[in-house]
């Protein structure tokens, strides 16, 4: 349903709705409600420097489905989404509810630093009758020991067992002056051998030299005004964020290809050359 344009959803306490937000931006992209009129104008100047923007975010969303899914056929059961973002369909608590037997555990962790993606998140648990099993944790990502240490996060997730851990579609919003290569060791450091971690980025180094490509590199730029700036990488600054571990098939690829359910919508196709995904399992010591 796509979001009220004259009737915005109250404002939690303390979030900003002067200055356009990724968060609530993202959730517009995706045909959400929890969004203002300054994210719905950043997200329309967004999408005519690069009408491919909804898709890419459908992309990255189906990408975060597909993931969670393979996750639960291995048997892994304890899930670390951050920068987790305004709560919008598809949600990996909804495929766990979806997915898990009654009779099985499963947890879920969503990082994200924005008051408004941790007040809904809070809203959308209690409705789903699942703070038991799932949480918020308001916290910034580039702090992960703050997120290993936070008391959601030691009630839920079991570190000494297999974890998911997932960067979908948010790296890119971590600059090179936070040293994203080591934030991503620290969490691959942290868990247990046989542990998951699901990256996915923004990027053009693969894309044709064309208007297209050229209106990318426009609406990336545009999020430097907002409180969450943008940064392209190739797939040679990406990949090596997965350390050692092992990739899981089919490797680090375009959104689409990565274990594929569903033929993609013509414009998501279009849109494939300018993200990559990949998933590595930890190996045993």
């Amino acid at each position: 349903m796509a979001p009220q344009e004259d009737n915005a959803p109250t404002a939690p306490a303390g979030v900003d709705t002067d200055k356009p937000s990724a968060a609530r931006i993202y959730d517009w992209y995706l045909g959400g409600t929890q969004n203002w009129a300054v994210d719905r104008e950043f997200g329309r100047k967004a999408v005519q420097l690069w009408p491919g923007m909804k898709a890419m975010a459908r992309q990255n969303r189906a990408f975060m489905n597909r993931v969670v899914e393979a996750a639960l056929d291995a048997g892994i059961r304890q899930f670390i989404d951050l920068g987790s973002g305004v709560p919008t369909v598809g949600n990996v608590h909804e495929i766990i509810r979806r997915r898990v037997p009654d009779d099985e555990d499963a947890t879920v962790v969503y990082v994200d630093y924005e008051p408004v993606a941790a007040a809904h998140s809070t809203l959308i648990l209690e409705r789903d009758e699942a703070t038991d099993w799932a949480g918020i944790v308001q916290r910034d990502l580039r702090d992960p020991d703050g997120i290993f240490d936070d008391d959601t996060t030691c009630a839920l997730i079991d570190f000494e067992e297999p974890v998911c851990v997932m960067l979908v579609a948010v790296m890119h919003f971590v600059g090179p002056d936070d040293s994203p290569g080591k934030v991503v060791e620290t969490y691959r450091s942290h868990v247990a051998p046989g542990s998951w971690l699901a990256i996915s980025h923004a990027s053009t180094d693969d894309a044709p030299e064309n208007d297209e490509t050229a209106g990318v590199r426009k609406m990336i730029a545009t999020y430097q005004n907002t409180s969450n700036p943008m940064w392209l990488r190739d797939r040679a600054e990406f990949t090596p964020w997965f350390g050692d571990w092992a990739m899981l098939e089919p490797g680090v690829s375009r959104l689409p290809d990565w274990r594929p359910t569903n033929e993609p919508q013509p414009d998501e196709l279009e849109a494939s050359s300018f993200g990559w995904g990949g998933v590595a399992e930890k190996p045993q010591p």
